[in-house]
C-alpha cells in the first residue's frame, strides 16, 4: 500500500454502512486537492461502497486492502 504522503488517518473500525463513506465523504473535503485520506474499517460494505463513492465523487481509490478482517484503502482527493 502507497502511504507515503498520507495526509489524514481515519480508523472507521466498528462503524457500519454508511457512516464509513459519511466520514470518508467529511474528511475527503476537509484536506485539499491532490492530498490523500487512508482509513481501516471492519464492515465488508466498504469492498463495494469506496470503489463505487470515488467513482461518484471523481476521487481516485489509490489501493484498497484485506487483512484479518480489516480494510485498509486510501483515497486521493482530486475534485
Amino acid at each position: 500500500m502507497n502511504t507515503t504522503n498520507v495526509d489524514q488517518v481515519l480508523d472507521l473500525k466498528g462503524l457500519l454502512c454508511p457512516i464509513p463513506i459519511v466520514k470518508i465523504n467529511i474528511a475527503v473535503k476537509k484536506i485539499e486537492l491532490g492530498e490523500t485520506v487512508t482509513a481501516t474499517a471492519t464492515d465488508a460494505g466498504v469492498i463495494m461502497d469506496i470503489p463505487a463513492w470515488c467513482s461518484s465523487t471523481g476521487n481516485e481509490l489509490i489501493s484498497m486492502d484485506e487483512e484479518g478482517g480489516i480494510f485498509t484503502f486510501e483515497i486521493k482527493r482530486l475534485k
